[in-house]
């Protein structure tokens, strides 16, 4: 008995866990099967077999939702660069994060949602204009956290320096590109949006560095 009351509080969280994983689960297949602005958060918690009130317990409103798993991919690509050998130049740490969190996004969000599923839901953002606009104010405190971290690594101070900023600020646009590019292609497969962001990313220096007449 003991054990069991040791144990409840931890119960419980792996049961909201659960219920906030099915709700996203739930969420980004109805997005990715009817469209995000006609889903309704009854559908969605219904789903579930929930009430609207425990929807919005986990997430305040269905934009939160519809970023739920690319809040875990985010993070996932902050954790690989933190990885990244002090060695690596930031460029190099950043380019080699990305390849190495696309090699592992199963271990990240396979226990959420089939990753088939989150290849799905990012057509689904760049079709919608409302969550194209959150991940524009996301896109921007995730680059914040980067140029933080990329700071730490050379020793510099940020306020100060603005090359951090300046390298993640390529590095994202070379990274929206390679979206562009994948969403306009046939093959939506996460072997291929690793193949096109690497090669965008091996295209920017040349493309900023060098006479294009040559």
């Amino acid at each position: 008995m003991t054990v069991d009351a040791a144990d409840a509080p931890g119960r419980r969280e792996r049961k909201k866990q659960r219920t906030r994983d099915a709700l996203a689960r739930a969420a980004l297949e109805l997005f990715t099967t009817k469209g995000f602005e006609a889903t309704t958060v009854d559908e969605i918690a219904e789903a579930v077999d929930v009430s609207q009130r425990t929807f919005y317990r986990y997430y305040p409103a269905k934009e939160d939702v519809a970023f739920a798993v690319q809040a875990i991919s985010e993070d996932h690509f902050v954790e690989a660069l933190r990885a990244r050998p002090a060695h690596e130049a930031p460029f190099e740490a950043m380019r080699n994060a990305m390849l190495a969190a696309w090699d592992t996004i199963e271990e990240a969000v396979g226990e959420v949602v089939p990753v088939e599923l989150h290849m799905r839901t990012y057509q689904v953002i760049e079709s919608t204009p409302a969550l194209l606009a959150v991940r524009i104010r996301r896109s921007l405190e995730t680059e914040e956290k980067i140029a933080r971290i990329l700071a730490a690594r050379e020793g510099l101070d940020l306020d100060t320096d603005p090359r951090p900023r300046i390298a993640v600020a390529a590095f994202g646009s070379a990274m929206q590109v390679a979206d562009r590019i994948w969403n306009a292609r046939g093959d939506h497969s996460r072997e291929a949006i690793r193949a096109i962001a690497a090669d965008c990313l091996d295209q920017l220096r040349p493309a900023v560095a060098e006479s294009w007449r040559t």
